[in-house]
């Protein structure tokens, strides 16, 4: 979800107070690249600069800096996608479709560059971590709950079927963003990821009659 770079192994330590934040974004960035069953605690403490003593200090399990991770997620992104500047645009149907292409943008270079580390990590713990697979529904779901007020709005404007609603229509947004991540991983090339999200947005503009 974002486009942060991919940390390499810190050879100091992190600054006192700052090693839970460290702990969590070195959880980010080794999950997006090689998933959660091939990331150990030891590697997630060497990319954050720490003690195994501290990672034990926060965190009781691996299982337990998962479901921070996920949470943190949240936060991370957060304030990136309220301060997009297509949310100041007037038209609700405008700002959706600006964030589609918002997203799009995104999509370029290496894929733990791009990729959502709550999708990595639920496809793989969801079966054997229900805190995990719960944290990182929380995680989705409040991204479509943030996407949902601009399309209940565009809907109220422009008129959809009755049968499509505002969370439904952003949960599908949400599947196809991840859907593109999928993709993109079983080439190692974002233009596949590319062209599903901007089929996407040809789907929400027919939908609302913007041809």
């Amino acid at each position: 979800m974002t486009t942060t770079r991919t940390p390499t192994a810190s050879k100091t330590r992190a600054p006192r107070g700052s090693a839970r934040a460290a702990l969590i974004a070195a959880a980010h960035a080794t999950v997006r690249k090689q998933g959660y069953a091939a990331t150990s605690v030891d590697e997630i403490c060497a990319v954050a600069g720490v003690t195994k003593g501290a990672f034990f200090h926060h965190f009781e399990s691996k299982e337990a800096l998962g479901v921070a991770a996920a949470e943190g997620w949240t936060e991370r992104a957060r304030p990136m996608f309220e301060l997009a500047p297509h949310n100041r645009l007037g038209d609700p149907l405008d700002r959706l479709l600006g964030h589609i292409d918002f997203r799009l943008a995104m999509l370029d270079g290496p894929t733990e560059d791009y990729t959502c580390f709550v999708g990595t990590m639920v496809q793989e713990a969801y079966a054997t971590s229900d805190r995990i697979r719960a944290a990182c529904e929380a995680s989705i779901n409040a991204y479509c709950e943030a996407l949902a007020p601009d399309i209940q709005a565009a809907m109220d404007l422009y008129g959809v079927p009755d049968d499509i609603t505002a969370i439904g229509l952003a949960q599908h947004v949400q599947s196809v963003l991840q859907g593109a991540f999928v993709l993109a991983k079983t080439t190692n090339d974002p233009a596949i990821a590319r062209g599903t999200v901007t089929h996407l947005k040809r789907y929400v503009r027919m939908l609302f009659g913007r041809d």
